[in-house]
């Protein structure tokens, strides 16, 4: 899986989504509902680290398997959809096999 820019990809990009339903369905809950600010902040934290690595991975991809600007913009876009980088990754594991 690490050996191919796509299976780097295909690695960030699911603990990418992961870490946006958590910020999404558990850290906000709490920030706004309970009153840990705290979440959102580690949370948010993670996300962004992850978001930006995905966005490196996807330089990677870009360049070494030569996609199309529109395959990369709609892969970038995913990555700011909940479940977006669970629906390329199933895309991305269709295309490989």
């Amino acid at each position: 899986m690490f050996k191919t820019a796509i299976g780097r990809l295909r690695f960030i990009g699911f603990y990418e989504g992961l870490s946006f339903l958590v910020l999404l369905l558990i850290a906000m809950p709490l920030k706004y509902w309970a009153d840990l600010p705290q979440a959102v902040m580690v949370a948010g934290s993670l996300h962004g680290l992850l978001f930006v690595l995905y966005m490196l991975a996807l330089l990677n991809v870009w360049i070494s398997n030569r996609w199309s600007i529109v395959k990369v913009a709609l892969a970038a876009l995913a990555a700011f959809l909940p479940f977006g980088p669970f629906v390329l990754d199933k895309k991305l594991l269709r295309d490989q096999g």
